[in-house]
């Protein structure tokens, strides 16, 4: 029979400078090149924090190179 475990670690969000997001264990140390965004709280939470920022898929320098070649 198998049982259904109850996740009750705190996550943050995190971001890298390419402006990509991620969930993060809040009591481990941020990974190089990640920054705590400032939210934490259920996986859940986190993961519809970074649904609502989180807009445009695509890298950072990617958006600039295509902004800069479009104007």
């Amino acid at each position: 029979m198998a049982t259904e475990q109850t996740d009750d670690r705190t996550y943050r969000v995190v971001r890298n400078d390419e402006e990509q997001y991620s969930i993060w264990w809040a009591e481990r140390e941020l990974p190089a090149g990640w920054t705590a965004e400032g939210t934490e709280g259920t996986r859940e939470q986190c993961l519809a924090r970074i649904a609502e920022v989180w807009t445009d898929m695509r890298p950072r320098s990617l958006r600039e190179r295509m902004d800069s070649t479009a104007a």
